[in-house]
């Protein structure tokens, strides 16, 4: 795999290390394809919480997560995969971020209280399911490079995906005219997921509709977060 990167060092100075008692076992570093939207959600999420952490890329391209060394830390062979210091590992994104939240509960970004808390993941999972797979889908099943990787490869699979994506991203844009954030008025998990998604749609040649003020207006706020740039 290839070799360690710390790459926020430059970017957030201001970062500091996730304290933890003597006796835990501590985040040692992050597996990932710095391209992928799934491992930018956690870098988003981290940038967020001003935790700093080391990342260990590689490359999907190449296969590097077939490898049977990659294999031995995540059997099936995905990323992120946070890697914790005893050589146990965490993977899937939002449970990644869920445990940093737990390890620094501010700023929360799975909301507060029973009610935030649950709205959020209502929010949370409606953009995950309902727009980020769909573009997924769609890059995955009518993208030339993905070929190799996505067997068999559905083009049509892919093209009712992209009508599903905008038809999401209609209703999400009636929400974002009422309030600031897609949960409400504060910013969580389920804006990064959107904020990643919508960034996705370029590689998956989905071209973003007009007359999407709430959207619009939403996305040049999240993108303009110096965390966006994680």
């Amino acid at each position: 795999m290839g070799g360690l990167s710390v790459r926020w060092a430059v970017n957030f100075p201001g970062r500091q290390a996730l304290k933890v008692q003597a006796s835990e076992v501590q985040a040692l570093k992050i597996i990932e394809e710095p391209r992928a939207p799934n491992p930018r959600r956690v870098r988003i999420f981290l940038a967020e919480k001003g935790i700093a952490m080391a990342y260990e890329p590689i490359s999907l391209l190449k296969h590097e997560h077939k490898s049977a060394e990659f294999r031995r830390l995540n059997p099936f062979a995905q990323v992120p995969t946070l890697v914790f210091d005893d050589g146990s590992t965490l993977t899937e994104s939002v449970a990644i971020c869920r445990y940093f939240e737990e390890m620094q509960p501010e700023p929360a970004l799975f909301g507060t209280g029973a009610r935030g808390r649950a709205e959020v993941e209502m929010w949370n999972r409606r953009v995950e399911l309902g727009f980020y797979q769909c573009v997924a889908h769609c890059f995955r099943h009518t993208h030339p490079a993905m070929a190799a990787m996505e067997q068999p490869q559905v083009a049509q699979w892919g093209e009712v995906n992209r009508g599903k994506a905008l038809e999401t991203l209609g209703l999400i844009d009636d929400i974002l005219r009422q309030r600031p954030f897609i949960a409400g008025d504060q910013l969580s998990i389920g804006d990064i997921t959107l904020l990643v998604s919508m960034d996705f749609m370029k590689p998956a040649k989905i071209e973003r509709p007009a007359g999407i003020a709430g959207v619009e207006r939403w996305y040049n706020e999240m993108a303009s977060r110096p965390s966006a740039a994680a």
